[in-house]
């Protein structure tokens, strides 16, 4: 899992070309507080509408919202929808130079109607036909190919993704030595030979080959029908519930679900081929990208909508996934500002205390067994990897942010830890606002950060009496001596 959160780190250098069937996702909302008289239907008031990115569009801003570049590929039509497309790509910084206009195209607009959570109805506006611009379309991807580290293919069936535009950008990829994956559409994957990897659902991968997939075992044999019947490299099917699979010639690896709540899955496939190929891009072995994209689909499920995923919320999650016990002590910070909320509504004083806590000695505990007399629960906030190699050099931290926060939350005057990468706890502690702000006696409280601020609402600074000749640096030295 450490592995992971470097992999993480390292998505920002990715630069993926994407090319597919772009379309406008329009969400309007509203409230439902009768039926029509007109007929049996509810009537939805309409409070506000949302347009998002979908189709390939959708995976161009996951791309982007994983801090990779993005050099998407597409056409609209000549029409009104095609230019709110054009707009909303450069507002999302996906960037539309590379989009070829076809003007007697339909664009493909997508509306849903919600009422609170729930959607009442979809209404689709496309034409599904072929491209007439085939060339003009390959010549930006071959311009693009040089400089990106991978490449995906969005196929929503729509008409952009010909054959004859399938099998010349494959070949172009694999000329260029670029690794192609494969979002895919229809029952025939034989148009996607030479793919290194296609990603199909439960129901896809069932559909192209005629297969049960109930099983792992059904699943394997399935794609391996895929790899050796289409000339493809690698099969990674999602699977909802039962996670995902990651198939080749000769191996097979089965990831479990990590969803905590599913809410909406419309757009997960676009997160996994995204995250699954800026991963490939940059040289993340398969196993390793396909985890990573596990963990994001996990995300994009609770969210509602066509959604995306950060690099800060995949971080987030994968802490959340190895340090998950009892009452899940280790959490991401909206999420212990939502449990000091309710701390402070069920009437107890939240403290705060935060360090590096690297190699854990009786000063540490000393430190927390204070700040927790101080208050009714104690947030404790933690120092990421990168911010200690900042504040205290290279060869620091000794222990790594996992193993200091499970230490951490495993002690019983913990109540909650959250990782900040910051160097300073400012943010952290404005958005969980303590009642009580402790730190050790070598401070004063005009030194200490977020004194201002927490005494600014009545709240209290603790200097805790220190250890004396307690320190992670005095354990170092002996440890060397």
């Amino acid at each position: 899992m450490s592995d992971l959160a470097r992999h993480i780190d390292t998505l920002s250098r990715a630069n993926v070309l994407c090319l597919g069937d772009v379309m406008l996702d329009r969400f309007v909302y509203g409230s439902v507080e009768r039926v029509s008289p007109e007929a049996p239907i509810p009537v939805l008031r309409i409070e506000r509408e949302l347009p998002k990115l979908g189709g390939a569009g959708n995976v161009a801003a996951n791309l982007v919202a994983l801090d990779a570049a993005c050099r998407f590929v597409s056409v609209v039509g000549g029409d009104a929808v095609g230019g709110d497309l054009l707009g909303l790509l450069r507002r999302e910084g996906v960037g539309s130079d590379a989009i070829v206009v076809e003007d007697d195209r339909q664009t493909t607009v997508k509306t849903r109607f919600i009422a609170g959570q729930q959607q009442l109805l979809r209404t689709d506006v496309e034409t599904v036909v072929p491209i007439t611009v085939g060339d003009r379309v390959l010549e930006r991807v071959r311009a693009a190919l040089p400089e990106v580290g991978g490449v995906i293919l969005s196929d929503y069936g729509k008409g952009v993704l010909t054959d004859e535009l399938v099998v010349a950008v494959i070949a172009a990829a694999r000329a260029a030595g670029r690794t192609v994956v494969v979002d895919p559409k229809g029952r025939d994957y034989r148009r996607y030979r030479g793919a290194d990897i296609v990603t199909p659902n439960r129901k896809e991968l069932m559909e192209a080959t005629g297969l049960p997939v109930r099983t792992d075992a059904e699943v394997v044999a399935a794609a391996r029908q895929l790899i050796e019947g289409c000339g493809i490299g690698a099969v990674v099917a999602t699977r909802s519930e039962q996670g995902m699979s990651v198939v080749t010639a000769t191996n097979a690896v089965h990831l479990p679900a990590e969803a905590r709540e599913v809410f909406d899955v419309s757009g997960a496939g676009d997160t996994v081929v995204a995250t699954l190929a800026a991963a490939l891009s940059v040289g993340i072995e398969l196993v390793d990208a396909a985890r990573l994209a596990n963990l994001a689909a996990g995300i994009v499920v609770g969210k509602v909508g066509t959604a995306v995923v950060r690099s800060a919320e995949l971080l987030s999650s994968l802490h959340e996934l190895q340090w998950r016990h009892g009452e899940e002590k280790v959490v991401t910070r909206d999420a212990a500002a939502e449990r000091a909320e309710r701390w402070r509504l069920r009437g107890k004083r939240v403290g705060f205390t935060n360090g590096c806590f690297d190699l854990l000695h009786p000063g540490h505990i000393s430190l927390l067994k204070q700040a927790r007399a101080a208050c009714d629960v104690l947030v404790v906030g933690l120092n990421s990897d990168a911010s200690v190699k900042r504040l205290k050099g290279e060869s620091r931290p000794v222990q790594n942010e996992t193993a200091r926060a499970t230490v951490l939350a495993s002690l019983g005057c913990v109540d909650l830890v959250v990782v900040f990468g910051e160097d300073t706890p400012e943010e952290l502690i404005r958005a969980l606002r303590p009642e009580v702000l402790v730190k050790g006696a070598d401070y004063t409280v005009a030194t200490v950060v977020g004194a201002d601020f927490v005494q600014s609402y009545g709240g209290e600074v603790v200097l805790a009496e220190l250890v004396q000749g307690q320190s992670t640096t005095n354990t170092i030295k002996r440890m060397k001596g």
